[in-house]
């Protein structure tokens, strides 16, 4: 469903049959602070451009679940935790016609009783995946059962800091404090935000753009369609955007001169370009793409569905430069703790290729450091640390160790 470096360029055809299927059952669902709170701070882990929280249901838990503005329904993604939840009732629903010849399985839960500290779920129901189509525990290093999405953001003023990993959560009438915040008007439609804006091309072409808001998206920014109706910029790379159910999406990472929000201008911004001519036909809504958490983590940012207004205002992330791996990996955490690295791609050209790693070698250190001692984030930060920086690896390969050297490539 995800390139191990862009999640939410995802298996998106599913969602959307399941959305749509979903969409005439489920009804009146949100989260509601408790009578006695009027705002809450939760913490939450930024976990490879992801945003993860707690809750517990049927008071059970907690269980690891993504925020996810780009998702209309809450979806259990690891279904090993349902038998323990005591659902009264589950529907089976099969999707079909997603363009792969193949029909998947899923269930429709009953309302659950979902608690986060000072909040609760009114009404809310999931989709439980027959089998967790998404690999999220492998793709974050650690346990996730799900995701939530906009039962979670319709009805509350949600404050999103990245400075210090949290989300607090008041009733729209008492949100204070965004007077120094850039307001952005926001339209939600089928259960998501968007936003009109204008972006520069290296060209110097100025387009307006329709985005979606896509808190769960891991790239900054993606542009669909734009090959087709503009070409692509003359720097570029061949890239994995994602991994869909019957196999890689593919395409282009390069940059835009520059995307207005607001009042703010940001330079330079590495955006993919999915190689798909039919993407718009897979959307009820027209958009030109999305903003994801590569832009959005460089703000304070605050979603008010109920007042149709997103507010940013800049954190210390704001300047520092979009930088793409520089090794040419892609690798997942496996084990019981997922402690093993392993390697699920290498990109043809690049230093990793260039230094005969190849599918299914097991990264055992890095500089002499364990990896089963680093977060799968901190691994990514080596991989895209500095231009022309040289990295010793350790590695397991068809059981034997081999010491590697590669010298990482700024390659867009």
């Amino acid at each position: 469903m995800f390139a191990y470096r862009h999640f939410r360029s995802k298996v998106h055809l599913l969602l959307t049959a399941l959305f749509c299927y979903l969409s005439a059952a489920l009804f009146a669902q949100s989260f509601k602070l408790d009578d006695s709170t009027d705002k809450v701070t939760l913490p939450f882990k930024a976990v490879r451009n992801m945003v993860v929280v707690q809750l517990r249901i049927n008071s059970k838990g907690p269980f690891n679940f993504l925020l996810d503005t780009g998702v209309g329904i809450m979806i259990i993604t690891e279904p090993g935790i349902v038998d323990s939840l005591s659902i009264a009732h589950k529907r089976k629903i099969r999707i079909s016609g997603l363009g792969d010849g193949e029909d998947y399985e899923a269930q429709v839960t009953s309302v659950l009783d979902i608690q986060m500290p000072g909040l609760h779920s009114e009404g809310v129901a999931a989709a439980v995946l027959k089998q967790d189509y998404f690999n999220l525990s492998s793709y974050a290093g650690m346990p996730i059962h799900g995701i939530v999405g906009y039962d979670f953001f319709n009805s509350l003023a949600v404050k999103l800091s990245f400075r210090d990993s949290t989300v607090t959560v008041c009733r729209p009438k008492d949100l204070r404090g965004i007077r120094k915040y850039s307001w952005v008007p926001l339209s939600i439609e089928d259960k998501k935000p968007y936003i009109q804006t204008l972006i520069t091309l290296p060209n110097g072409n100025t387009t307006h753009s329709k985005f979606v808001v896509d808190l769960g998206a891991g790239h900054p920014l993606l542009l669909e369609n734009m090959i087709a109706k503009s070409g692509l910029p003359a720097k570029f790379i061949v890239a994995n955007l994602g991994v869909a159910i019957n196999g890689p999406i593919k395409g282009y990472l390069s940059r835009v001169k520059e995307l207005s929000l607001g009042r703010y201008k940001l330079k330079d911004v590495l955006t993919s370009f999915p190689d798909d001519p039919d993407t718009t036909n897979r959307y009820k809504i027209a958009r030109d793409g999305n903003i994801g958490i590569g832009i959005l983590k460089k703000f304070d940012v605050v979603f008010d569905y109920s007042n149709s207004s997103l507010y940013l205002k800049a954190n210390k992330q704001f300047k520092q430069a979009y930088e793409y791996d520089m090794s040419g990996l892609e690798y997942f955490a496996t084990g019981k703790d997922y402690s093993h690295v392993v390697i699920s791609r290498v990109a043809p050209g690049s230093p990793a290729f260039d230094a005969g790693l190849e599918k299914g070698d097991e990264i055992m250190s890095i500089n002499l450091k364990p990896v089963s001692k680093m977060s799968i984030e901190e691994i990514d930060n080596f991989f895209k640390s500095r231009n022309e920086r040289t990295l010793l690896l350790d590695i397991f390969h068809d059981n034997r160790y081999d010491k590697v050297i590669i010298t990482l490539k700024r390659r867009i």
